[in-house]
């Protein structure tokens, strides 16, 4: 069973957190490539598929924590905290599945430029939050303290640079789209996206609250 390969036996938290990173960042991978093979129909599908594949995983992952936040006594970080974390990392790939899903009900003709520097600033904050909760177990060293924080600043920016893009999209959009359907479409899309750094921004906010507390 795929599921049982993904959690670690322990049932460690900061374990299962790793495991969630990885199916953000792989979920993250995919979304890129259906955007970038947008034009090759069975290339999409089978992009898309493989973003609702990690996002389930996720789920399973999520419910794994959840359970065992209600058997264990003792934890690593404050509980608040475990659900917290875990919960703002499920909304990212939530939002990654609705984005797929999305350009796939709306049948968007083409990939625009803003659409594919939107989908990759997202790629970038996924694969920083995937780094940056690896390094909650070793919060005793300064020098990984440094880089988990110097990590959420990255997320912060790369959140900033997908806002700058959005403002510039929607200005485009609305001046240049003379098809209001397609107009709605990408409207749509871009907000997705952009929701998606913001989430990461939440994950990033609540990581430094850790190592703060924690260090």
């Amino acid at each position: 069973m795929l599921f049982g390969k993904l959690l670690p036996r322990e049932g460690n938290f900061f374990e299962l957190f790793n495991e969630h990173g990885k199916q953000i960042a792989e979920g993250a991978r995919a979304f890129t490539r259906m955007i970038e093979h947008y034009a090759d129909l069975p290339l999409r599908e089978q992009y898309a598929a493989d973003v609702i594949a990690a996002e389930r995983n996720a789920d399973r992952i999520t419910a794994e924590v959840n359970r065992l936040l209600h058997k264990t006594f003792i934890t690593p970080i404050d509980r608040e905290q475990i659900h917290g974390l875990i919960n703002a990392m499920d909304d990212v790939l939530d939002l990654l599945q609705d984005a797929t899903e999305t350009m796939q009900l709306y049948d968007v003709r083409a990939m625009t430029e803003e659409t594919m520097r939107l989908g990759d600033l997202s790629a970038k904050c996924c694969d920083r939050v995937a780094h940056v909760v690896t390094l909650l177990p070793k919060l005793s060293d300064h020098t990984v303290v440094e880089a988990a924080l110097k990590t959420c600043e990255e997320i912060d920016k790369l959140e900033s640079d997908a806002d700058r893009v959005m403002r510039s999209a929607m200005s485009k959009l609305f001046r240049e789209q003379p098809d209001v359907r397609e107009l709605i479409k990408l409207k749509a899309i871009y907000e997705q996206l952009e929701s998606i750094t913001d989430r990461c921004e939440d994950v990033a906010n609540l990581v430094e609250g850790i190592v703060l507390e924690n260090s």
